[in-house]
């Protein structure tokens, strides 16, 4: 099986991937921008081989580069990179090659927001009002149905960038003044807590493995306000959130994809669906995902891109949490102070990539227990402030 993967340097953890697939006897073909004695052993030896391009903005290269790769192992099987910016790439790649996957065709309900909702609501699932707006004047006659507080949001935005809350007409006329040329949607404000459905599902649309985090705040809220977040995985779900989860994953046809479905939970029981994301949730939940459950979800992966599906019998024994620190804050406890009186519940702090800062802080750490009470005590202690 020929499988070309773009980027397999970035972000480093998912040279995983690659390495499972090697294992289970795939050709692993990189693509990336970096040289090639500039990747991590590691990389390396994840890759049956490394075509590297100057610019992977450059459609013509990456062409020429599969071009390659097909010369010299025959049909491409698969090009992945389960990265959300090179979602639209993938899939002209995909037809321009005629690989399995998400095609061209598929690709705005599952990169513009407001083609999302519409699905969401064929599936049954609630979403906020709200609705594409170019003008002050279209923003107002929605802000007439919906009220003040707003969301202003780029349809086809990546995470919280370019993503506002606005509170009145001054900051409505802000927005407007200094707002880029892209499509916007605006949406009624929601409240509630955030909590996402995530999981990984076979090429049949069977899930094979599935769980669910709840988060401190929004990411808009964490990047546009400079904030430490927390988010804990759920030992048990609930029923009425797998319910809606697994309506949306049958909605958007998921199919030998990671998803990560984000929903404001308004209160128990009851959610509004916030977007679908057709890859891994960010940062470094896969690993969360093994230190939950005492799996090898870069494995489980793996098995479902060689034979379709794979059969995994796990159990969600700990509460994950990841939570983060800021550089702008003055912590009460050191990192000393932490891994000291905590040390045995982390299993992983370290330095988080400037690329990844504004979203999961400046340094981040992931520790487990079976108890909750003990999880938010631990967060308590991480995040307590001078």
């Amino acid at each position: 099986m020929n499988i070309v993967y773009l980027s397999p340097h970035f972000p480093h953890h998912y040279h995983q991937f690659c390495k499972n697939l090697k294992q289970l006897g795939a050709n692993v073909l990189g693509i990336g921008d970096a040289p090639s004695e500039d990747l991590d052993p590691v990389v390396k030896d994840a890759l049956t081989e490394y075509y590297r391009v100057t610019d992977m903005h450059d459609y013509d290269q990456l062409v020429r580069a599969c071009g390659y790769y097909t010369h010299r192992y025959g049909k491409i099987d698969r090009f992945e990179s389960l990265n959300e910016y090179w979602l639209a790439t993938e899939a002209r790649i995909r037809d321009d090659f005629n690989i399995t996957g998400v095609r061209g065709r598929d690709i705005d309900v599952i990169k513009r927001k407001s083609l999302m909702k519409g699905r969401f609501q064929s599936a049954g699932v609630p979403v906020a009002a709200g609705r594409l707006v170019s003008t002050r004047e279209e923003a107002r006659g929605l802000i007439k149905i919906t009220g003040y507080p707003v969301v202003a949001k780029p349809d086809t935005g990546v995470g919280a960038l370019d993503t506002y809350r606005l509170d009145s007409d001054a900051d409505l006329d802000a927005f407007f003044s200094s707002k880029l040329e892209m499509d916007t949607i605006m949406e009624a404000f929601v409240q509630g807590n955030i909590v996402s459905f995530d999981g990984l599902a076979d090429v049949n649309g069977d899930l094979v493995f599935y769980t669910g985090h709840s988060f401190s705040q929004g990411i808009m809220e964490t990047v546009n306000q400079a904030r430490h977040i927390h988010y804990t995985s759920m030992r048990n779900i609930p029923p009425a959130l797998e319910k809606m989860g697994r309506q949306c994953v049958k909605a958007f046809d998921v199919r030998e994809r990671f998803f990560h479905i984000e929903f404001f939970e308004t209160k128990p029981g009851k959610y509004v669906a916030l977007e679908v994301n057709m890859r891994p949730p960010g940062g470094f939940t896969t690993d969360m995902f093994n230190f939950a459950c005492d799996i090898d979800v870069y494995r489980l992966w793996a098995q479902v891109m060689v034979n379709g599906s794979a059969t995994l019998d796990y159990q969600r024994k700990y509460h994950c949490c990841y939570a983060s620190r800021k550089n702008r804050y003055t912590y009460c406890n050191s990192h000393e102070a932490v891994m000291a009186r905590y040390g045995t519940f982390m299993v992983q702090a370290e330095v988080v990539p400037g690329i990844f800062s504004s979203a999961l802080g400046d340094f981040g750490y992931i520790f487990r227990s079976p108890d909750m009470e003990q999880i938010q005590e631990i967060i308590r202690f991480i995040h307590d402030t001078r």
